[in-house]
């Protein structure tokens, strides 16, 4: 870097409150690769639900009152979505849905408590979870309704309530701020960033932890309630294919999504909540249907975007425009996905939101055995396409641990690629992640790594490199700055069109504390141009088949 960039740096970094040495930059990488030990006191791999008896997940309303309140947004900082559920869930082997045109969608908003000046109406559903076989109890959902509030202030505090006027059934008051402005000057203070988070009481402790951190925004990178960790009479198990393996159907039980909406409403009622899918999310019923829980239980801001699709879209939040990816749903370059992102970051206004963060679900560069480059076709078809518009931050979970790369490309070290940060490890019942395929013994089979889901084998030997010849390295490798096994969250702070500070931090650590990973991420837009005509440098390593099989 010459002598001026530098002096700026230094400025800029002094203009949001750091000193130099006292937090790593990304300008100080590539970092030597860091394993955090296991912390055996802390660690608590065997994460417990809670039990349908505990009072934060019991029905405290009665009759059509409004339960299960979120906020969440629309591609912009005039709009937003209030969903709520009325009336109860029913299970059983006969059930007959409740219907939606009985109960009103209304929300009263304003920027004074009260009187609330502004109505808003929306629409309402009703979901089912069927099996076609004996034994198997189906579900029927509550009323969903979901409202969207239009013609807001940027940063502003709204009050609102939420229900049916007529019946009278009306929430009490709740508020949320609006996301501020698109501009490079504007960002929210706190971004939470969770995946896999569950029901467990490891889960409230992240709860916990991050409402201490007072975020304007979560995103949930998936792996929400963990439903189909149960059978449908409510039998729950860590593993499902271990305890459950002879099941006709993988089977769920849908009231864990109720017992979520419980819990989480006193925070997500007054922050917005972003949701992308996970593998959890999949919930396959009759007639071969997936996804229904999800994409009925949440609002997207799908035909703002332009995707028409709860599985991706995109928003903006102050200088930043975030992009939300399905790892579920086709990625092909001829898919619609594809083709969608493609005219999303066309779009994007750097000049307007300097910040390009994307998130989906599975990583492409984890370290960890579980899950280890099973997103590899994701990864081929999309990177490149992400690279070349400058992506500056890439979110992830899956895996149920913390890592966060050094910038990389096509895993080589490369000065314009994004950091990766997988935070997969949210509290759910599930076990922690802790082997690293590049521990002795511990690569797993090729054969193993393609998602069940998604089908498809892209993952091969390296050719060259300090794995070349290998599926997995001998060590942590290169792209891979820091890696630990630690439940928690992470906040993301925005300070500049230049500089946004990443924090993890770790349940075991006091609230308030930065005991886990810090560093400041810092866009060089001089040395890194975007743009399609960006080309990316010729990668370090390249595939080929394994052992000679045949893709």
């Amino acid at each position: 870097m010459s002598l001026p960039a530098a002096v700026v740096y230094v400025v800029a970094l002094a203009a949001v409150g750091v000193t130099a040495g006292s937090i790593p930059t990304t300008l100080d990488g590539p970092f030597k690769p860091v394993t955090v030990p296991l912390d055996q006191e802390a660690f608590r791999g065997n994460s417990v639900d809670l039990p349908d008896s505990d009072r934060r997940v019991r029905r405290k309303v009665s009759g059509f009152s409004p339960e299960q309140i979120s906020v969440s947004l629309a591609a912009t900082y005039d709009a937003v979505w209030i969903s709520w559920v009325t009336g109860d869930f029913q299970i059983g082997d006969s059930v007959t849905p409740l219907n939606p045109a009985d109960v009103k969608s209304v929300v009263y908003y304003g920027r004074l408590r009260y009187p609330l000046h502004h109505e808003a109406t929306g629409y309402s559903l009703v979901y089912s979870q069927l099996y076609p076989f004996d034994g198997l109890q189906n579900y029927t959902s509550g009323i969903i309704h979901h409202v969207r509030l239009t013609g807001l202030k940027p940063g502003t505090r709204y009050y609102y309530r939420c229900g049916d006027p007529s019946i009278p059934a009306m929430s009490s008051i709740h508020v949320f701020r609006t996301m501020p402005i698109a501009s490079p000057q504007s960002y929210p203070k706190r971004i939470a960033v969770i995946g896999d988070l569950g029901l467990t009481y490891n889960s409230t402790s992240t709860v916990n932890h991050m409402r201490k951190n007072h975020p304007d925004l979560v995103l949930l990178l998936g792996d929400v309630s963990y439903a189909n960790l149960y059978l449908t009479n409510g039998t729950g198990s860590d593993c499902y294919s271990c305890s459950f393996s002879q099941t006709p159907i993988h089977e769920t039980y849908q009231p864990r999504w109720d017992y979520w909406g419980r819990f989480m409403e006193p925070f997500v009622s007054e922050v917005p909540l972003m949701v992308i899918e996970g593998n959890h999310e999949i919930e396959m019923q009759a007639k071969n249907q997936t996804f229904v829980a999800y994409s009925s239980r949440f609002a997207f801001p799908s035909e703002d975007s332009g995707s028409f699709s709860p599985f991706y879209y995109s928003f903006d939040a102050g200088g930043i425009h975030f992009i939300m990816l399905g790892a579920y749903v086709s990625y092909n370059r001829s898919g619609n996905q594809y083709k969608w992102l493609e005219r999303d970051l066309a779009k994007v206004d750097r000049s307007t939101t300097p910040w390009l963060i994307a998130t989906w679900h599975a990583p492409w560069y984890s370290t960890y055995r579980a899950h280890y480059r099973e997103a590899e076709c994701m990864r081929i078809e999309m990177e490149e396409l992400l690279y070349s518009h400058g992506v500056d931050i890439i979110f992830n979970g899956h895996v149920h641990a913390y890592e966060r790369s050094n910038r990389v490309f096509n895993y080589s070290l490369d000065p314009c690629g994004p950091v990766h940060i997988t935070v997969g490890d949210g509290g759910n019942r599930e076990k922690m992640a802790i082997d690293h395929a590049d521990d002795p013994g511990r690569c797993p089979d090729p054969l193993d790594t393609p998602d069940d889901f998604m089908g498809g084998f892209c993952a091969f030997n390296f050719t060259e490199g300090p794995a070349a010849g290998r599926f997995c390295w001998d060590r942590q490798p290169d792209y891979s700055a820091y890696r630990e096994s630690s439940f928690g969250h992470g906040i993301l702070e925005v300070k500049n069109e230049t500089f946004a500070l990443w924090t993890w931090h770790r349940n075991q650590d006091l609230y308030n504390s930065t005991g886990g990973d810090q560093i400041f991420i810092v866009r060089q837009p001089a040395r890194c141009p975007v743009g399609p005509s960006s080309q990316p440098p010729v990668p370090t390593f390249v595939i080929i088949l394994f052992d000679g099989r045949p893709s």
